[in-house]
């Protein structure tokens, strides 16, 4: 049973950081592509950014230069730092992982984690 938890939320002022983390169990984990999702009250859920098994990474227009995904394979975890914060930024913060390695869309999902920037 594949399980993800988010953790590492909180509430920064504007300009400020935070490093999410996000452990997996019940999946190769250093074969899966991870991917980091956000929601903001009212709006539809949207890609941060996804780290391949490559090594590649892509980030999303609105987080280029501040968000930084990385892996620790040795211990099933995927982070995301998040630098420059700005109030925009306020959602919760969902990874996930695809049902196969070789699929584009994801399946599975972690609770999430509230992550609040005042201004």
């Amino acid at each position: 049973q594949v399980q993800l938890r988010e953790s590492g939320g909180g509430l920064v002022q504007a300009g400020g950081s935070l490093r999410l983390s996000c452990a997996a169990s019940g999946l190769a984990f250093s074969a899966y592509p991870m991917g980091w999702f956000r929601q903001a009250p009212g709006k539809e859920r949207e890609l941060v950014g996804r780290i391949f098994r490559s090594g590649i990474i892509t980030y999303a227009d609105s987080v280029k230069g501040r968000f930084t995904i990385s892996r620790d394979n040795a211990k099933n975890t995927v982070y995301l730092q998040m630098n420059s914060l700005k109030p925009e930024d306020t959602a919760v913060y969902y990874c996930a992982a695809p049902p196969t390695i070789f699929s584009s869309n994801y399946a599975f999902w972690g609770q999430g984690t509230q992550v609040t920037v005042s201004s």
